[in-house]
């Protein structure tokens, strides 16, 4: 298995969730005492942050990608960006080394398409939501999303960074939550992909009435496939 380099912190919450996925589904398929070979830098999210509210990502992209080389040099096999956010600046950080980038949007894709699915409703940061770079690539893989309307946005972006990010779970934000997702069903989406790796923390295939695609464990599972790939070992 060819070491996985996650570019994490954006944020710390939802890369613990990363790191653990992803030795649980090591250790779920292997048994006994395997776990995922992983290499992690960790970012200081406050400066990214700062970076997405001022629309600088060539600056986010410039730091995501000194970081991806370090991973490279370290011994990485593949890179993981461990938010959704951030695949804004995919291609930099894929211009910046010559390892794979398993990208979010495309696992996802992937995965509503192998389900027989077409019109998935989009919950995310309003970046995820409103900018094309995350929506282009569902589109390309013949999907047509769906996103909350522009108050409910800014309700959904206001949540993850005032409290999921911070790791604080509201139990008024989770009704706020499962009530987006139902009024995306009812506008016509028949799944909801959690496209901020934090929504996971609020809705779940028990309170969602349509089938749900959790990023973080696509992902994962991705990542696991391609890391085992050129050995021919099976990991997930």
């Amino acid at each position: 298995m060819r070491p996985i380099g996650i570019l994490g912190g954006m944020s710390w919450v939802s890369t613990a969730h990363y790191y653990a996925r992803l030795n649980q589904m090591v250790a779920e398929r292997m048994g006994g005492l395997h776990s995922a070979r992983i290499l992690l830098h960790s970012v200081d999210f406050a400066p990214v942050a700062q970076m997405q509210k001022e629309a600088d990502w060539e600056a986010a992209g410039e730091l995501l990608a000194d970081a991806a080389r370090g991973l490279e040099a370290a011994g990485a096999g593949l890179i993981v960006i461990a938010t959704n956010t951030m695949h804004h600046v995919a291609g930099q950080v894929a211009a910046a080394t010559a390892l794979p980038l398993i990208h979010i949007a495309d696992a996802t894709a992937d995965a509503i398409g192998a389900a027989g699915l077409k019109r998935p409703g989009l919950i995310a940061t309003a970046y995820t939501m409103e900018q094309r770079f995350y929506r282009d690539r569902l589109e390309a893989a013949g999907l047509d999303p769906v996103i909350p309307g522009a108050s409910a946005r800014t309700e959904i972006h206001r949540i993850i960074f005032d409290e999921l990010v911070r790791n604080e779970i509201r139990e008024d934000s989770r009704a706020r939550f499962e009530a987006e997702a139902a009024a995306l069903i009812e506008a016509g989406a028949d799944c909801i992909i959690f496209g901020c790796t934090e929504v996971g923390m609020l809705l779940n295939q028990d309170n969602v009435a349509a089938p749900v695609f959790d990023t973080v464990e696509i992902h994962c599972r991705a990542a696991l496939e391609a890391a085992s790939f050129e050995t021919g070992e099976t990991y997930v």
